[in-house]
């Protein structure tokens, strides 16, 4: 486990509503961070699914995806 020790500077409103909804605990704020790495892998994930959908390639016949499951799950010689 690393320490890191940073300063933030917020508005004392902000400050007094984040201190009252327990978020600027160490727990609370690794959470936060999870949940935003997790929230942008999601949004890469579309992001990556929306810029495939766009390139118009031709559906796959279900003999083509038959193959490539063959290939994928062919033991390969060690």
């Amino acid at each position: 486990m690393t320490t890191l020790d940073f300063k933030l500077s917020l508005s004392d409103r902000l400050r007094k509503e984040a201190e009252a909804a327990g978020l600027l605990s160490p727990k609370a704020i690794e959470r936060l961070l999870r949940e935003e790495i997790r929230r942008r892998r999601v949004d890469n994930l579309f992001a990556a699914a929306d810029r495939l959908a766009a390139l118009d390639l031709p559906a796959l016949t279900d003999d083509e995806i038959a193959q490539e499951i063959r290939k994928v799950r062919k033991p390969t010689a060690a």
